[in-house]
């Protein structure tokens, strides 16, 4: 596959977070760690997506910090929200730990500037 393919990949994956996202917006049925969890590798495919692109493989990592890293060696700066790169402990520690763990924002802000940097990345792809 060339890398748009690939790429193109990774953002159907991001999208069928989306629609997940979309779905579990009741804290009351769907827990913090849970959504936190699917909005980290929904910024996570989108960050990849943008690397594949780019003809890097990206890293084996859930790390956003890292992503960012490696998008920025390609020349690629990107304006991702505060409040989304604090997801990154839902990638593991959080889905391991028996306490609660906050979100970094209210599920709809999250959700509108996942799907705002999504439009994006579609638009990159295009």
């Amino acid at each position: 596959m060339s890398p748009a393919e690939d790429a193109l990949l990774l953002l159907r994956l991001a999208e069928r977070h989306l629609g997940s996202l979309r779905g579990t917006l009741d804290p009351g049925t769907f827990a913090e760690e849970d959504w936190g969890f699917l909005a980290q590798q929904t910024l996570e495919k989108l960050l990849k997506a943008l690397l594949v692109l780019h003809c890097q493989e990206p890293p084996r990592s859930h790390s956003l910090q890292r992503l960012l890293q490696e998008l920025a060696r390609c020349g690629q700066t990107l304006g991702v929200a505060p409040e989304l790169l604090e997801l990154d402990d839902f990638a593991v520690l959080a889905r391991y730990d028996a306490d609660p763990t906050p979100l970094p924002a209210e599920r709809r802000l999250l959700l509108e500037q996942l799907e705002a940097f999504h439009a994006e990345v579609r638009q990159r792809l295009s």
